[in-house]
């Protein structure tokens, strides 16, 4: 079984009741984390996570919502991991991740020089080990394979998709992007999708050209099910929704949704969690 919860459901504008965009997946006794929006250390604390118990962290693209924790993360785990030379953090991304790594720990520069020189016990900034990729196996550890997959977000470029396997169940996190082949040969038969989605109709209703202009490069409700109707998926799970997911317009997004997927479709509020067997998800 994989379990999923969804830590961050919300979009670049900040929302009192979301979290930036986040999605914790444990996979037997591993724990990935796929992006790291505003928020998402105090949604892991929610469900007994911490950044020292994390196996690795995934990032589907370089858009602030999606890595805006990043540094957070970085040193919270640092500070919090009391044993003799801790191993890095693996942190797998599309190219351009390890720019962006470096810069992040240069502009928390003098927190880790503070540090450093407050407690002994720290002898060296904080200890990381960056992956790009485009496509192909980025994990196989202790019976977790993880594959990743362009997908198509332009002009943001390159991003990627992630598809986790384990113990016979898989579940494929989407990221930001339009249909697209990478991501149906991605998702192809897997237990689970956790996708992105906008209510199309509801933006282009808006004033601001700027907001409207996410039309371009996000996938509608109806899209995201159509590919996960196309491409086979068991359980379809919906997050990152613009505009917001408004209390009591659920089973609007779901029949939206439900037109055009007829298996089982799951969309909720931050720490909406479900559990993903071969073929078969259970809502918690």
């Amino acid at each position: 079984m994989i379990e999923v919860t969804l830590l961050g459901t919300g979009s670049p504008m900040p929302d009192p009741n979301r979290a930036g965009p986040s999605t914790l997946v444990r996979a037997g006794e591993q724990i990935f984390l796929v992006d790291c929006g505003r928020g998402v250390q105090q949604r892991m604390a929610a469900v007994g996570c911490a950044a020292n118990t994390l196996t690795a962290l995934l990032l589907t693209h370089l858009h602030s919502d999606h890595i805006a924790d990043l540094g957070d993360l970085i040193i919270t785990r640092w500070i919090s991991t009391f044993t003799p030379d801790p191993s890095p953090l693996p942190i797998i991304g599309p190219p351009g991740t390890a720019e962006v790594v470096e810069a992040t720990l240069k502009a928390f520069g003098p927190d880790i020089g503070y540090r450093l020189a407050h407690h002994s016990d720290l002898t060296a900034p904080p200890p990381v080990q960056v992956f790009e990729y485009t496509g192909g196996v980025v994990w196989d550890h202790d019976g977790t394979l993880i594959t990743a997959g362009p997908t198509d977000h332009r002009p943001v470029t390159p991003t990627i998709g992630f598809r986790i396997e384990y113990d016979d169940a898989s579940v494929v996190l989407a990221g930001d992007t339009v249909p697209c082949t990478g991501l149906d040969e991605l998702a192809c038969g897997a237990g689970a999708l956790v996708h992105t989605v906008i209510r199309e109709d509801l933006v282009e209703s808006m004033p601001l050209q700027r907001i409207r202009d996410i039309c371009g490069y996000h996938s509608s409700v109806e899209q995201a099910a159509q590919t996960a109707a196309r491409t086979g998926v068991g359980i379809l799970i919906l997050t990152h929704y613009v505009p917001a997911l408004i209390p009591g317009q659920e089973e609007d997004w779901r029949s939206r949704a439900a037109a055009h997927f007829g298996r089982q479709i799951e969309l909720g509020n931050d720490l909406h969690r479900v559990d993903v067997h071969p073929g078969v998800g259970t809502a918690r």
